[in-house]
C-alpha cells in the first residue's frame, strides 16, 4: 500500500471515528445543537484528465445503456458526473436520491459524509433508489435515529482509492473496516449479493458502481 492510500485510510478512519463519536454522544450534546449540518455542495476537485477525456471508457454493466438513455446529458449524466466530486455528482443523479439523502444529513441530521466523500479518492458502491425500496420500512425509520448503524452501513459501501472494473474483483476492505466480495467481470459483476447495474462511472475523485441492493455489513 503506497503512502497516498495509507494517508487516505488514516484520514477516513479519523473521519469515521468522529462520526461514530457523534453518534454515541449524549442527548445533551444532541439537544445543544451540536449535530452536524450539511456542508455546502460546492466543494470542487479537479477531475482526472483521463476521466474528462472519455468519461465512458470504463463503463461496464447491463444497465449502462438505460442509464445513458434516462440521463443523456447534464450534471447527472456520465460525462457530467466526471466533472464533480462524488457527493456533488451523486446529488445531480436522479437514480441516487435516497443515497444522497442518507449521506448528506437529510435522512439523519447527525450523519453527514459529504465532506469526507468529497475529500479523497474512493471507490463507491452506490445503491440506486430501487435498492433502498427493498429495505423494510421499519429499518429505514430506525436509521433516521440510529446514527451508528447508518454510518456503519454507508461506510461499508466505500473503499479507499479508485478501483477500475478490470481490477475490482476480489475482497475489498471498506472504510467501515469490513470486507465486500466482488465477483464476476464485464457486464456480470456482483458485490456480495448485489448486482452492478453500471460500474466504472467516474467522478472527479471516485469510481462509482451503481448497484441494485443495499449492502449490509455483518454485525
Amino acid at each position: 500500500m503506497n503512502k497516498t492510500v495509507r494517508n487516505t485510510v488514516l484520514a477516513l478512519g479519523a473521519a469515521s471515528l468522529a462520526l461514530f463519536g457523534a453518534a454515541c454522544g449524549s442527548g445533551d450534546m444532541a439537544s445543544s445543537g451540536s449535530s452536524s449540518t450539511a456542508p455546502t455542495m460546492s466543494t470542487s476537485m479537479a477531475p482526472s484528465t483521463s476521466a474528462m477525456a472519455d468519461p465512458a471508457k470504463d463503463l461496464v454493466g447491463p444497465g449502462c445503456a438505460d442509464y445513458a438513455k434516462q440521463v443523456p446529458s447534464g450534471a447527472g449524466s456520465v460525462s457530467g458526473m466526471a466533472a464533480d466530486p462524488v457527493a456533488v455528482a451523486a446529488s445531480n443523479n436522479p437514480l441516487l436520491t435516497t443515497l444522497v439523502s442518507a449521506v448528506s444529513g437529510k435522512l439523519n441530521p447527525k450523519v453527514n459524509l459529504v465532506s469526507t466523500l468529497n475529500g479523497a479518492e474512493f471507490t463507491v458502491f452506490a445503491p440506486v433508489d430501487s435498492a433502498f425500496a427493498k429495505i423494510d420500512p421499519a429499518t429505514i425509520e430506525k436509521l433516521k435515529t440510529d446514527d451508528a448503524l447508518l454510518t456503519k452501513i454507508l461506510t461499508y459501501h466505500v473503499v479507499p482509492g479508485q478501483i477500475s472494473p478490470d481490477k475490482i474483483a476480489g475482497d475489498q476492505k471498506t472504510v467501515e473496516t469490513g470486507t465486500v466480495k466482488v465477483t464476476g467481470s464485464g457486464n456480470a459483476i456482483k458485490v456480495n449479493d448485489a448486482n452492478v447495474i453500471c460500474g466504472g462511472v467516474h467522478t472527479a475523485n471516485a469510481t462509482v458502481y451503481l448497484i441494485d441492493s443495499v449492502l449490509m455489513p455483518t454485525a
